[in-house]
């Protein structure tokens, strides 16, 4: 009974509220029941692959390029032959110092005192039998402790077949009959602008893949610590990282068009540029190593300069391009060839060179024996020079590149023109003198160069300091003051001849006057 009571109780205190709701409305006289609002739906628009809008005016035969499929399909196709390699270098070896290589302590150098560096990086993969292409200062003093990974988890040793600082390039080899060799491309179709590919294995991370353009070609860059170093590299903003050393560079075919090599960093990680050597010398490279253990390079016995603006027009050239032969090595390839000292080659093989680098790369590609075909410019007319370059069997080579690869005395610093009382002047054309003792033969005299301004006269005939001046126009000048009068008498002469001592050799350089 009370149970009934207390639901009575509810309903008559909730009809009582709902009364005094109604009535305080309609007292108030401003309730108006709310219109209902109308909720129009958008249908959104998703892309499948059998059914694709166009939101930006895409065709349909821009569609049939997919640039992400494209991408993917490189990597598929070329992070197969790809490599990772590690390497240990006892410390007591030569070790190259860079960011490559790092020290690790093991278990037993709690107590032997011996420690080892361990030398991370990649390689690429150019034949079924197991021959890889990599960098030299990837494996550089490793001996035979080598391990390659292939991309299947596959472990092998690999020994050194051959190696070249030059280049900074070497090829390795692994026991294998089922390799996957990349497909080689033709780095002379290479431009500015193509997008291309990095594969290969940054700080222990297998087989990244990165993308970007080649930003430049032809780079000359000085970081090979060799003196008789080939430079010409593919730059590009894909991102390389310790480890990518030796990895591949690749086209939107999948084609090999470089080996990466280095990076441009001031902290040691990837900043915007990276550097390749081209495929069509690496391979030449590797071929040579393969073949021979060792590299067969030409030479053309030439001391060159890349021709800049006041060149070209002294010489009287419609544009700013190739190459001036600023010194001949007696005997050598281009003297027998009939290459004259001032001539400036502007194509080598039909391929035209814009700086010494580019030329140095088209010689490269050449072996001993082989003809090279140059075009040069010489007094207002182009002509032709076909003649066989010449290796280092060659005994004008050989002592040329031996004189190239020794040490230099340590450079000479003068301020003053009569710094600590050494006699010295300056001449007009752009080089200055000093006076020096000969150590050996204290009371004898050398006309020292000191100093050559770049851009010179005297800098385009070829000289350089450290060059010892002997003779001026068939003059001999033992001091400061032969040279000199002589020079004054030959002020208003359109050529003037200069006889140097120069690493252990005697040259002739001819300064040219506008």
């Amino acid at each position: 009974m009370q149970f009934h009571q207390k639901i009575l109780t509810g309903l008559l205190i909730l009809l009582t509220g709902m009364l005094l709701g109604v009535l305080l409305m309609t007292f108030r006289g401003s309730w108006i029941p709310p219109e209902r609002v109308e909720v129009r739906y958008t249908e959104v628009m998703r892309g499948t692959e059998t059914e694709a809008s166009d939101p930006a005016g895409i065709t349909a035969d821009m569609r049939m390029f997919n640039p992400s499929q494209v991408f993917s399909n490189i990597a598929q196709s070329v992070v197969p032959s790809v490599v990772y390699i590690e390497t240990e270098i006892p410390v007591q070896q030569a070790m190259p110092d860079d960011e490559n290589h790092r020290f690790e302590n093991q278990f037993w150098d709690r107590f032997l005192p011996r420690r080892r560096a361990q030398s991370i990086g990649s390689g690429v993969l150019i034949s079924r039998d197991g021959y890889i292409l990599t960098n030299h200062h990837v494996i550089e003093g490793a001996g035979r402790q080598i391990l390659v990974l292939t991309n299947d988890r596959k472990q092998y040793k690999a020994e050194v077949i051959g190696s070249d600082p030059s280049t900074d390039l070497a090829v390795i080899k692994i026991e294998t009959s089922d390799a996957r060799p990349i497909v080689i491309g033709n780095s002379d179709h290479v431009n500015v602008g193509d997008w291309v590919m990095a594969v290969g294995n940054p700080f222990r991370l297998r087989s990244t893949v990165t993308a970007g353009i080649v930003s430049a070609i032809g780079r000359d860059v000085d970081i090979i610590m060799d003196r008789m170093r080939i430079e010409s590299f593919i730059q590009t903003d894909a991102a390389i990282n310790r480890g990518n050393s030796g990895g591949a560079l690749v086209n939107t075919m999948g084609e090999l068009i470089g080996i990466n090599t280095a990076i441009a960093s001031e902290s040691g990680t990837y900043q915007g540029y990276g550097f390749a050597v081209p495929v069509n010398m690496a391979m030449k490279i590797g071929q040579d190593m393969i073949e021979f253990g060792k590299v067969q390079r030409a030479f053309l016995g030439v001391e060159i300069s890349s021709v800049d603006y006041e060149q070209a027009r002294r010489h009287g050239l419609s544009s700013v391009s190739g190459v001036e032969v600023r010194n001949i090595v007696p005997q050598g390839s281009a003297d027998r060839g009939g290459l004259r000292r001032g001539d400036v080659i502007l194509r080598v093989n039909d391929y035209p060179v814009d700086a010494a680098n580019r030329l140095q790369e088209r010689i490269a590609l050449l072996r001993p024996g082989e003809e090279v075909t140059l075009d040069i410019w010489r007094n207002n007319d182009e002509i032709q020079l076909i003649f066989p370059l010449s290796g280092l069997d060659d005994d004008a080579i050989r002592k040329w590149a031996d004189a190239a690869v020794t040490e230099p005395p340590e450079r000479m610093e003068f301020y003053n023109d009569q710094q600590e009382g050494v006699p010295q002047k300056s001449f007009d054309d752009g080089f200055t003198l000093a006076e020096l003792a000969v150590l050996e033969d204290y009371p004898v005299n050398e006309l020292v160069v000191i100093r050559v301004e770049s851009g010179t006269i005297a800098d385009h005939a070829g000289l350089q300091t450290e060059d010892v001046i002997t003779h001026l126009d068939n003059r001999e000048v033992e001091s400061l003051k032969d040279f000199a009068d002589a020079w004054d008498a030959n002020k208003r002469a359109l050529e003037i001849t200069i006889r140097v001592k120069r690493n252990s050799g005697s040259q002739t350089l001819l300064m040219q006057r506008n």
